[in-house]
């Protein structure tokens, strides 16, 4: 019977050589797992792809896994987290009640001006994205409390940190779309781009922030888990930041460094500035409410939520590339921002010299023949391929360690999570 300590030897030494085999300097096909599936392309062929774009259809012939690119399944990345019509009501329900309790106090009734633009705030804001995060904690918090205290007090509270951690995910967001200079965030001008707001949409994220402090301190004050959950937010804030911190770095001067581009950096960046907190937190958060605050728990679910988040941010790096605008209801921006994407350092581990060179020269420019070279670029490269059996192997390696925890962790909550990110019906 293997020891844990050397089955998590032997789940590093998988991932590494998961990495080495992405990393190969070659353009060609080098296993079987890449190679077309034939038999499931025909079928798409003749079902699924009516009214793809010719990029898109050309990239269904690699492997069954890029159905991610079809409108029938979306990944999480894509579509957001899948829960009943009843859960996403439950949830909603609250929103409402959270703004009212804002904005009706009796704290600034000398300023009724600001109340009514902190309304105004929240409401284009906070609402109108995925939610994967607060449905999240719903869904862990159901999943993970005694039986006995799901009472209906307590399920309205979970719907509450949820928000809380839509709130948190916000301020982010108003934070990110100033510094990158963003237009358009969910089919809308960014907040920030509004006539009535511009550069004081700095100020007005600090106003989300006071807000998710607030909601807070009024539903969870006097309750045992509060500071635990305080230090939770307050982690999450200085990670997050950090980041952006690593994201800006590259990003000094008008052209990306590619020089940085390495994958240690790359999973820096994605971890410190989105897994954390897109799901380490609600799940955190979860234990918290529901008694758990054992280190050695919320060590093992950390683990498993940080491989889930970098495998998510991945696959949005993928879509952003591949995926088809008319379903993401987005279209991709990374390639002429300069990003550090996955596809990127990939690309560069590869690259001969010529390739290398290239890239120096077209990546980072919003002129949209230089976007269409990289993307030729990330094809001859056999890209596709290579996320292919990345996520097929990232997959099985979560399974394996979901497996492997211990500590009363439910594994069906890891496994719900994974569902929704790989699309898969388990």
């Amino acid at each position: 019977m293997f020891s844990k300590r050397s089955v998590d030897k032997l789940l590093q030494l998988y991932k590494n050589e998961i990495r080495r085999q992405i990393s190969k300097t070659t353009s060609v096909t080098n296993s079987d797992a890449m190679s077309p599936r034939l038999d499931q392309t025909i079928i798409h062929a003749q079902t699924e792809d009516a009214g793809l774009p010719n990029r898109l259809l050309k990239l269904q012939k690699y492997h069954r896994y890029l159905s991610t690119l079809t409108s029938q399944q979306m990944p999480l990345a894509a579509r957001g987290l899948a829960v009943s019509k009843d859960q996403s009501r439950e949830f909603m329900a609250c929103f409402p009640d959270i703004v009212r309790d804002l904005t009706e106090s009796d704290k600034h009734l000398d300023v009724p001006e600001a109340s009514k633009w902190l309304a105004k705030l929240l409401q284009y804001n906070v609402p109108n994205g995925k939610k994967n995060r607060g449905l999240a904690t719903v869904l862990a918090y159901k999943m993970v409390e005694k039986r006995e205290n799901l009472t209906p007090e307590n399920i309205h509270l979970a719907n509450i940190m949820g928000w809380c951690t839509e709130m948190f995910h916000t301020l982010q967001l108003l934070s990110a779309d100033v510094m990158e200079g963003r237009e358009m965030r969910r089919g809308v001008p960014c907040w920030y781009r509004r006539p009535d707001v511009g550069l004081n949409g700095v100020n007005d994220a600090n106003m989300i922030q006071a807000a998710m402090y607030s909601t807070l301190k009024r539903y969870f004050s006097s309750k045992p888990y509060y500071k635990n959950v305080l230090e939770m937010f307050n982690e999450m804030l200085i990670k997050c930041s950090i980041g952006r911190y690593l994201e800006q770095q590259i990003m000094k001067t008008d052209k990306p460094d590619l020089s940085l581009f390495t994958m240690d950096k790359y999973e820096a960046i994605t971890k410190y500035k989105t897994s954390y907190y897109t799901f380490q937190m609600p799940v955190g958060l979860a234990l918290l409410m529901s008694g758990v605050d054992d280190p050695e728990t919320h060590r093992q679910a950390k683990t498993i939520l940080l491989e889930m988040g970098e495998f998510f941010q991945i696959q949005d790096d993928f879509l952003d590339c591949f995926g088809d605008p008319a379903v993401m209801g987005r279209s991709g921006s990374d390639i002429q921002e300069g990003k550090c994407t996955w596809l990127a350092v990939v690309a560069l581990q590869r690259a001969t010299p010529v390739q290398r060179e290239f890239m120096e020269n077209h990546y980072g420019s919003a002129n949209l023949n230089d976007i269409n070279k990289i993307k030729d670029l990330y094809e001859e490269l056999q890209l596709p391929h290579t996320y292919s059996v990345y996520e097929e192997a990232t997959y099985d390696l979560i399974r394996t360690q979901i497996q492997q925890v211990t500590r009363g962790l439910p594994h069906d909550l890891f496994f719900k999570i994974l569902d929704n990110i790989f699309r898969q019906r388990i």
